[in-house]
């Protein structure tokens, strides 16, 4: 007899796609894009891709984004002369500039920093109409805003980076570059310029939470995998009609983690860690450089970092000793 199939015992069975289900609506006819089948999205999940339903929100939202992408992708061309190989080879350190400082909040020239602002305008407009849409769906098929909300806290620290702290800072050289290594690098050097954001308290939450949820889902995904065979990943039903996997799961946290944990309040403790790390990672950003100036001495006047004793020999060596 056969069990019921997981991730390590999987067995692929092929048939009409699953559109689901309709409202009074009638969304299905909407739904045009059809359904496909690829069996390599089914060793990890779902082997079905599809329906997928864009509507106005999400046709504005993909022009926007590529239009954002097409622009900084031509302006990094630009920098290697237009040479395909050369972007290639040099893409991980090619970077769009925000504006220098002299322009403050004005609108630059299109060579100083222009480019960025037209790009970053339709990457603004991508983000909130793609919003937008998760928002509406949510409410034409009746459900939480849970979605839409954990959205809006990712958007919040996208919006501190790129228009709330360079507005209080009086100029939009604050933002970020469009780049990959060059990003990494404005992280490293705004860690530096203000006294290294690990004594940023709010920096310490947002790692926190940052791990603090890679470890739940982890752990919520590694349990729902170990009692699928006895319909664990049914989890809805589960919820109101407890079963042998909702028993075993709930046994199990309670003896090794030491507190129940239903089908529902997981996946509560989850989204408010997921939440919660780029809430805190925006409002320790937010307040560098408009609130405090150097990280460090900061923790040390609030007794969040020791207070280092001078190096030996200091004294004679200064002439300060007794």
């Amino acid at each position: 007899m056969a069990e019921y199939q997981n991730i390590f015992t999987q067995v692929q069975v092929a048939g009409s796609g699953d559109w689901g289900m309709d409202n009074e609506n009638n969304m299905m006819e909407e739904r045009v894009a059809g359904i496909g089948n690829f069996p390599i999205l089914g060793w990890f999940g779902n082997a079905q891709l599809g329906p997928i339903y864009l509507g106005y929100a999400g046709v504005i939202s993909i022009f926007a984004g590529f239009t954002a992408f097409f622009i900084i992708g031509l302006n990094m061309l630009s920098q290697v002369d237009w040479s395909v190989i050369q972007f290639l080879r040099q893409g991980f350190w090619l970077a769009l500039e925000p504006p220098s400082p002299e322009y403050g909040l004005q609108i630059p020239p299109l060579h100083d920093g222009g480019w960025y602002m037209i790009a970053s305008f339709f990457l603004l407009v991508s983000v909130w109409a793609w919003w937008a849409r998760t928002y509406m769906l949510a409410v034409e098929h009746k459900m939480g805003k849970h979605i839409a909300w954990a959205f809006l806290a990712a958007i919040w620290l996208f919006m501190v980076l790129g228009f709330f702290r360079p507005i209080l800072m009086g100029s939009w050289s604050e933002m970020v570059p469009y780049g990959i290594f060059p990003h990494l690098d404005w992280t490293t050097a705004f860690s530096i310029r203000y006294g290294n954001l690990y004594y940023n308290p709010f920096h310490a939450l947002s790692i926190a939470f940052l791990y603090g949820s890679a470890l739940l889902f982890a752990m919520h995904g590694g349990t729902i995998l170990a009692v699928t065979r006895f319909g664990g990943d049914r989890e809805l039903e589960q919820i109101y009609d407890r079963g042998t996997a909702a028993e075993r799961a709930a046994l199990f946290w309670r003896w090794t983690m030491g507190f129940n944990a239903t089908m529902e309040g997981i996946h509560r403790w989850a989204w408010w860690f997921a939440v919660l790390t780029p809430i805190t990672g925006g409002i320790g950003i937010l307040l560098s450089g408009t609130v405090v100036d150097n990280w460090f001495i900061w923790a040390q006047e609030h007794n969040f970092a020791p207070e280092y004793m001078e190096p030996y020999g200091y004294e004679a060596y200064t002439g300060q000793g007794g």
